[in-house]
């Protein structure tokens, strides 16, 4: 054995529940559900089946499973698969009555796809995906990581309370659903930051004090691990995984490009090692993992990664009504009217051949590694989970044909990064640099003209509440509690790091916008509601409503407490 292959699949959504149904709300997460979440669980079943261990690692954020565990999601979402097969059986009737032979036959595979996805949900897993990823993990199959609360992006939050309250609740989170504590964190967009005197970079909201590095945080609620790009430990150019997706990326690149140089290379790290981080010197450290670039770029890259093959069904062009898609890529270069028809029977042979190609380089970067050093290395596949199955319909099953063929593989063992860890513990001591898996390694996505306004709100949420927390922090008065738990839940929503990247990428702007706008006017009322509380002695029935009627909207993370943003010890 030369060396060791793990999948990290990151799966994630904004909070939807109660905000919206289509284009933009809840149909994000009953699509998500549909085309990715039971397929991929299906696939892992099939490989159980087979007595293949998927020994995959996969992230589920907490404000996902707190979604997926809701029942107003899974009542949503049995609606919606219905209708998913009504419309197909719609467009069925339409093609045959247009003489299109293939249209038809897609059709029925489209009601046969959501017809299952339905008695898979039902039936299979009793309405509860996340018990059945649970079980899974409880098998030995899989390992879970956690995430932040919702997905915060550390680097940017503006106070070292608001990161250990999102991975509090985070870990706190996990428990609830997993009946254990996570072993491993995805940081959310790969984005870490070590410790030093922080500036605000909102000229609007001047701030500048020390902060700690992201691995204190880690260290203090026992998770040992996360993963970063690969620029951010060798140095290098970083090959941001998302500028391929979107064109504003592109725009908004240009614009930073011109100021950004790339981090210089360190010749004596590998990305196939981990490494204890330390921005202090201390022993509150973490261990990191690095994303292959090379192997990634197989997938993610939109020139000629895998989903580009022009056999696959296209992401854009969709039928009205019912959105069922019919058509496939066709090309990289072709536009809506040129797509062609979809022929599902040409995908075994794409799946089989691109599957045997991964595999092989694989083998390939394992193995040039252990000849080169004597070391069996690491190599780390990190990917959103999105990616398999919605944006890449035939995704889930090219992750179980890879897993196929590792299986028998002599050389590369797959494991989980937990399992990787306990028989590889790190050799050395390092410190990283800021960045994140964003073009360039940095903040850009997040951070630019567009969204510059947003981060003046956090900062002064972020900050109010941590003067209320302390103020309060002490109080048996169960309305206080009730006010200020709800202006937690608030905040966790309004620094959801989704918001800056809808607004960059033009994908649901407008959205964004708007819930950023809706859980800042939350936060502020909720603090005139306290004002008025302290102030008279009673809470007035208008603001007894107005509480009742956003906790009923925002209804997560029930075992919150506001005491966790009280101003740290240094």
């Amino acid at each position: 054995m030369k060396g060791y292959f793990t999948f990290v699949l990151h799966s994630h959504l904004p909070y939807v529940i109660n905000h919206g149904e289509w284009p933009h709300g809840m149909d994000w997460l009953y699509e998500a559900a549909a085309e990715t979440y039971v397929p991929l669980l299906k696939e892992l079943d099939g490989l159980v089946n087979d007595g293949i261990s998927p020994d995959i690692t996969i992230g589920i954020t907490p404000i996902l499973a707190e979604q997926l565990a809701s029942e107003k999601f899974k009542d949503g979402f049995i609606h919606y698969l219905y209708k998913k097969v009504g419309a197909a059986q719609e467009n069925k009737l339409e093609f045959a009555k247009l003489g299109h032979e293939n249209l038809e036959r897609l059709a029925i595979m489209w009601e046969n796809f959501y017809s299952e996805i339905k008695e898979i949900f039902h039936s299979g897993y009793e309405r509860d995906i996340i018990s059945k990823f649970r079980a899974l993990q409880d098998s030995g199959q899989m390992e879970i990581i956690t995430c932040a609360a919702t997905h915060g992006y550390f680097p940017l939050l503006g106070t070292d309370e608001s990161i250990d309250a999102q991975i509090h609740v985070g870990k706190e989170t996990y428990r609830k659903h997993f009946g254990r504590d996570p072993k491993g964190i995805w940081l959310p967009e790969c984005a870490y930051r070590p410790s030093y005197e922080w500036s605000s970079p909102v000229k609007d909201y001047p701030k500048k004090f020390i902060r700690g590095g992201i691995e204190e945080f880690l260290f203090k609620y026992d998770i040992d691990y996360f993963i970063v790009d690969k620029s951010l430990i060798m140095g290098g150019e970083s090959k941001g995984v998302y500028i391929d997706r979107f064109d504003s990326l592109k725009q908004l690149w240009r614009q930073f490009e011109k100021n950004w140089k790339p981090l210089d290379i360190d010749e004596e790290r590998s990305i196939y090692e981990n490494y204890l981080v330390s921005s202090t010197g201390t022993s509150r450290a973490a261990v990191v993992y690095g994303r292959h670039e090379k192997s990634a770029l197989q997938v993610w890259s939109g020139e000629w990664g895998y989903p580009g093959d022009g056999r696959y069904l296209d992401f854009h062009k969709k039928h009205y009504p019912g959105g069922h898609r019919y058509w496939k890529v066709t090309s990289a270069k072709a536009d809506l009217a040129d797509k062609m028809e979809y022929y599902p029977d040409d995908i075994e042979d794409a799946l089989e051949n691109q599957a045997n190609h991964f595999a092989g380089i694989l083998h390939k970067y394992v193995n040039e590694n252990y000849e080169k050093t004597g070391k069996k290395g690491i190599l780390v596949a990190p990917f959103d989970t999105e990616l398999f199955g919605h944006w890449w319909f035939e995704g889930p099953r090219w992750i179980g044909k890879v897993l196929r063929k590792m299986n028998k593989s002599e050389d590369v063992k797959i494991i989980t990064i937990s399992a990787h860890l306990s028989e590889n513990r790190p050799q050395k001591v390092i410190s990283l640099p800021e960045g994140s898996w964003g073009q360039g390694g940095f903040h850009y996505i997040w951070l630019n003209e567009w969204t510059e306004w947003t981060w003046k709100h956090i900062y002064a949420a972020e900050d109010k509440l941590v003067e209320l927390a302390d103020k309060y922090h002490d109080t048996s008065d169960a309305i206080i509690k009730r006010i200020l738990n709800q202006m937690a839940r608030e905040l966790l929503l309004l620094e959801s790091s989704d918001w800056q990247f809808l607004i960059s990428t033009w994908s649901a702007r407008d959205y964004a916008e708007s819930r950023l706008a809706v859980h800042d006017e939350h936060i502020k009322k909720i603090n005139e509601i306290l004002e008025s509380y302290i102030k008279n002695g009673k809470l007035l029935e208008e603001e007894d409503n107005y509480l009742a009627k956003i906790e009923n909207v925002d209804n997560v993370f029930d075992n919150i407490n506001f005491n966790y943003w009280c101003t740290l010890e240094q």
